[in-house]
């Protein structure tokens, strides 16, 4: 299935619980292109009503064993949420993207393949970050619910002041809660949420390798879900999403035509007119941008 002309299929395939086919499908999704635009039009029907979750936080906060617990739990709230009836629950997929040196791209990308998956019947999508920066605030702008995870210690929670995610976080989790420090943290994060607008936001300890906090923490997700379900907030954030990935898409489409047009002979014709005093920059850029709508439009 590598023609163009396979992708329903696949994506048929991958929708009726096809491990193997939602990995291609995911793998054409990260890769862009003709492949992705297809996969997106093939699903373009699709319900996505799956919830999705971001875990953010600093490197070595235990994310990963976070997520790892915290699925577990998650799957026994499906019928609690109605998440389960005629969704399929086989387990769990988990799939890693890399960057590949592009943080838009990454960020494009995992857009793309949290609709994808919630297309094709996951009723929990969980997108873990790296670390904290800018791409991790991007990427928590595609969640429903936002978990911040923290450590007992001040330095981590400056660093996630830094990088704005006390504002974006709705559930804020100290993990490793059984080490020094922790009521100094929980007390120093309070305060830092006091300064919020709204309401504030829980803040949980867990210690993820030993299952402990958990349950709370997946109630904590659940209750946030039913309020945002019954306030209208679901469907505002997947249409907030649906556009966010449209503007996405217009970017990257009017860069590669800008890089098209960097690569011809009519840019270094350009170029050389400017640098010859023939001609002047917002004149050469002026032609070339019309060079581009032409080809266009044909």
């Amino acid at each position: 299935m590598s023609q163009i002309a396979d992708i329903p299929e696949l994506v048929a395939a991958a929708a009726a619980g096809e491990r193997r086919a939602l990995a291609r499908v995911l793998s054409l999704v990260e890769s862009g292109g003709t492949g992705a635009a297809e996969v997106q039009r093939a699903l373009r029907n699709a319900p996505a009503d799956g919830y999705v979750i971001g875990v953010t936080g600093a490197p070595g906060a235990g994310k990963s064993t976070l997520v790892g617990a915290l699925l577990r739990e998650l799957r026994l709230l499906g019928d609690r949420l109605r998440m389960s009836g005629g969704r399929r629950d086989d387990g769990v997929f988990i799939r890693s993207m890399a960057s590949r040196g592009q943080q838009g791209g990454l960020a494009a990308a995992t857009q793309a393949a949290s609709l994808a998956l919630q297309c094709c019947g996951w009723p929990w999508v969980l997108i873990e970050t790296v670390g904290v920066g800018q791409v991790e605030v991007d990427i928590a702008a595609m969640a429903d619910s936002t978990v911040l995870v923290l450590n007992p210690g001040w330095g981590d929670a400056v660093q996630a002041n830094k990088a704005g995610l006390m504002e974006i976080g709705d559930i804020f989790v100290i993990n490793k809660a059984d080490r020094p420090g922790c009521a100094d943290t929980r007390k120093d994060l309070l305060s830092l949420l006091a300064q919020r607008e709204g309401e504030s936001p829980p803040v949980l300890e867990t210690v993820a390798t030993e299952g402990r906090g958990i349950p709370a923490l997946a109630e904590a997700i659940a209750a946030r879900h039913e309020k945002l379900a019954a306030s209208g907030g679901l469907e505002v954030r997947q249409a907030g999403r649906i556009a966010r990935m449209v503007r996405l898409g217009m970017r990257a489409e009017v860069e590669r035509r800008l890089q098209t047009i960097c690569d011809s002979t009519s840019f270094e014709d350009e170029v050389a007119r400017v640098a010859a005093g023939q001609s002047a920059v917002p004149d050469a850029v002026e032609r070339l941008l019309s060079a581009m709508d032409t080809e266009r439009h044909g």
